[in-house]
């Protein structure tokens, strides 16, 4: 992926300031990206837009916003994006927002603007903002809009939704929200506790960016407020259309991969609140330094250093920007822009001269108490005169330099520091708690965090110089490179991690009938010789199987799968917690650690106490050899196969040649036919196969203008809409009194509609054709009943379904009654 990091905070992330470059590799801006950022220099305007989820931004605006008005961009979403769906994994809640995370990290790199949230969590689809505010707490999830806007201090905030519904209640929420903080961020009396880190702040107007889509064809845009975001900068050779098309880009588990853009493109606005511009979007607005009293200086140096740069000797603009510098230093320290525009320059000045300042670990991990070796470089790779001062180590060891950073005479030091015994395991800050409720949890020094992208780095390093007599300090999260023979040198951050982690195979273990169960433990080494016992503990009655299991290894990464029998007591039917423990070191610990790995984000960790939800519970089969024919994003075919059922996984590929008879049913994951059309060619196969006495059952998929489905294999005419049942809590009625579908194997009951998570369902049928018998009928509350979440048809000899219940939530989850009705349904 290019990074483009030439203008708006991207700078600043790209030389190693914020927290955004953690894993990220060392990028020397070009000479139009430097030009570019001495531009913004002489801005002092800054735009917060706001909205709900990971993709509701609007890329085209923030890198015009960055690019050609210089302006501060930043995005705040209220949650992470962990109700989602998945196109490239099986990441799920909250690991998926872990995923959206880091992709809106990606898009922010490209685009140039900075990434905020809320502690707000994505519960998933509702059609209620009073649901959403419910659910977060109105009060709570205000107070961190506000601190958004007290911290980045806007100008101008930007909502992308409306009031108005229909709409996602998370949409509309976002826009409430706005502009309920856009007046209590000013009132000093609103959420006191947040001002001895920030103050009050009074944003100059509320607009709104009309979505053009979500109006009817033809619309009159007269009365909108208009501007043409789609001009081109010959320093970086793009359009702002194309940065924001590689920006939206890196939402690839959305799919939301899209082309660039070239020529006009015009954004559409409304004033809400505050002063209302008549004309222009940011009429009557200064953005210069003329605003500030006694800026005048800063005002001159800035113009100077613009003025005298040498595209093909930017360290020759070292003295000037050293100037601007000074001038921003004499700068009252209320004075808004001071810190921003002393890291922005600090920035150039590393830019100007090549500077180039890495502190890497020779492992990418360590246990706390040990020792971690550090290599250290300094390298000037210009004729600017620098001068290395001193280093600053993790823990506060301070090593003196005064060394002259020569034109590319790297200086280089070797240092080992030494873990405190306490040191905090490294995992996202936001998931360092269990996630329960409408919000993450946030405890200890994790307080100060909310809102923030990511954490603060395990370890780092600062680098003093000297430039022009002015003494600069750099800081250097501390991190891993290494050489992948396909994709070269890559970078990730340093992790402090547990000696040994113990990581269950499923975070929910289903007990069918009382069956005893083999659970599956990876033990992983994070230090080398380390050795000890593992065990489970579980509730009493349970037993487990050996009681417990030795273990030693020989180096850091080793790892080990160990098997515990697990039976419960005869007819238990309450759910419990089992936990893996690790005794070794003399001491006892619970961690598991759960990776993500995609290429358009950095490997990606997160390490919390070793827990699983125990399920005993009754269900019947009447089939047991299942083929599963992969969809995108779900875990539906491990969550079978873990209570019995025989699951070969059939990829389009091989349904050309495999013998389908062989399967008593064949069940398609979810969106499988939007994620590859191909499966269309296989249609006469698999109806075939129904024709002969086959079970066919297909998971939702989607159909809309956007994305329309292009292929489908029913028998006869059906067609997906876009209703769903967000209230997992909804009644189920059957159509039917007497439906067979809900009387064996399994006599299903109101109780196996309980405890469903986050939806019944999503993506119903809204018409079909005769032959389908719907099973349901369900809504949220307000609206008509809907009878498309499960459709039956006859076909010669055998069954082919459709059903848009969300099964793929609710068998990872561990639900019983979601078993149990599948079990009915692959038995037709």
């Amino acid at each position: 992926m290019r990074n483009l990091l030439g203008f708006g905070m991207a700078l600043v992330m790209s030389l190693g300031v914020g927290s955004t470059a953690l894993a990220q590799a060392p990028r020397q801006p070009h000479a139009g990206e430097i030009a570019a950022g001495l531009r913004r220099l002489g801005v002092t305007g800054s735009v917060l837009y706001v909205a709900a989820h990971p993709d509701d931004e609007n890329t085209r605006f923030l890198a015009y916003l960055e690019g050609e008005r210089g302006l501060r961009a930043g995005y705040l979403s209220l949650t992470r994006g962990d109700g989602g769906q998945n196109l490239i994994g099986t990441e799920q809640d909250a690991m998926l927002g872990l995923v959206r995370t880091y992709e809106l990290l990606a898009a922010r790199r490209v685009d140039g603007a900075e990434q905020l949230f809320t502690r707000a969590r994505d519960f998933g689809y509702t059609k209620s903002a009073d649901e959403a505010l419910r659910i977060w707490g109105h009060d709570e999830v205000l107070a961190d809009v506000v601190l958004a806007i007290r911290r980045f201090r806007p100008d101008v905030i930007v909502t992308r939704f409306n009031t108005k519904p229909p709409n996602h209640g998370h949409h509309t929420a976002s826009a409430i929200l706005a502009a309920e903080a856009f007046t209590a961020a000013a009132d000093p009396k609103r959420f006191p506790e947040q001002l001895s880190e920030v103050k009050p702040w009074q944003a100059d107007r509320l607009l709104h960016n009309t979505s053009t889509w979500s109006l009817p064809e033809g619309a009159d845009m007269s009365s909108f407020l208009k501007l043409d975001v789609g001009g081109y900068d010959a320093l970086l050779g793009r359009s702002w259309g194309e940065v924001a098309a590689e920006s939206r880009s890196q939402h690839k588990s959305q799919g939301f991969g899209v082309p660039a853009e070239r020529g006009p493109l015009l954004e559409y606005f409304s004033p809400l609140a505050g002063t209302r511009p008549k004309g222009d979007v940011f009429e009557g607005l200064d953005f210069t330094w003329k605003r500030w009293p006694g800026a005048e200086g800063v005002a001159r140096a800035v113009d100077e250093a613009q003025k005298g740069f040498d595209a093909r000797a930017p360290y020759r603009s070292v003295p000037a920007l050293v100037r601007v510098h000074e001038a921003l230093t004499s700068l009252p320290d209320d004075n808004p822009w001071k810190a921003l525009k002393l890291r922005e320059t600090e920035s150039l000045i590393a830019a100007c001269a090549g500077l180039f300042l890495e502190a890497r670990a020779t492992e990418p991990s360590a246990v706390p108490g040990t020792q971690v070796e550090l290599n250290l470089m300094a390298l000037n790779r210009s004729p600017a005169e620098l001068r290395l001062v001193s280093v600053t180590l993790p823990g506060g060891e301070s090593v003196a330099a005064g060394n002259a950073l020569a034109l590319n005479a790297p200086v280089k030091l070797t240092r080992k520091v030494a873990l405190p015994k306490d040191a905090a395991i490294s995992t996202p800050y936001w998931l360092r708690k269990p996630v329960t409720g409408g919000l993450f949890t946030l405890e200890g020094a994790d307080r100060a965090l909310t809102g923030r992208p990511e954490g603060e780095p395990p370890l780092a390093v600062t680098f003093v110089y000297e430039a022009g007599g002015r003494r600069i300090s750099v800081t250097r999260p501390v991190v891993y490179v290494w050489t992948d023979p396909v994709r070269g040198e890559l970078y990730r951050a340093f992790e402090i991690v547990p000696a040994v982690t113990a990581t269950l195979e499923r975070d929910v273990l289903m007990f069918p009938n009382g069956a005893t169960q083999p659970v599956s433990v990876v033990l992983a080494a994070g230090r080398a010789d380390a050795n000890g016992k593992a065990r489970l503990e579980v509730p009493e009655g349970w037993k487990v199987e050996p009681a417990e299991v030795p273990f030693q290894f020989a180096a850091r990464g080793d790892e080990r799968t160990v098997i515990f029998q697990v039976t419960p007591p005869k007819g238990a039917t309450a759910k419990g917690s089992l936990r893996a423990v690790v005794e070794s070191g003399g001491r006892s610990e619970s961690w598991r650690v759960r990776t993500v790995s995609h290429e358009h984000i950095p490997p990606l960790a997160v390490r919390q106490p070793s827990e699983a939800t125990l399920v005993p519970f009754a269900l019947a089969t009447k089939v047991k050899r299942l083929g599963y024919i992969p969809g995108p994003g779900d875990r539906v075919a491990e969550s079978l196969a873990a209570v019995g059922y025989e699951v070969t996984v059939l990829p389009e590929e091989r349904l050309a040649s495999e013998k389908l008879e062989r399967f008593e049913a064949i069940l398609v994951g979810v969106r499988a036919f939007n994620a590859n059309p191909r499966l269309a060619v296989h249609r006469d196969r698999l109806l075939k196969y129904v024709e002969g006495g086959g079970r066919l059952v297909v998971q939702y998929n989607t159909n809309s203008r956007v994305g329309p489905l292009t292929s489908f294999v029913g028998p006869y005419p059906l067609e997906i809409g876009r209703d769903r049942v967000t209230d997992e809590t909804a009644t189920m009625t059957p159509v039917t009194p007497s439906e067979p579908l809900l009387r064996a194997p399994n006599a299903l009951s109101a109780s196996d509609f309980e405890g469903w998570v986050q939806e019944r369902g999503l993506y119903f049928a809204s018409t079909w054709d005769s032959h389908y018998r719907p099973v349901f009928a369900m809504n949220d509350a307000g609206e008509a009943p809907l009878k498309g979440s499960l459709l039956v048809a006859r076909h010669g000899k055998g069954a082919f379904v459709y059903t848009g219940l969300a099964f793929f939530r609710q068998l990872p989850a561990g639900v019983p009654g979601a078993y149990r009705l599948l079990a009915n349904i692959l038995a037709q």
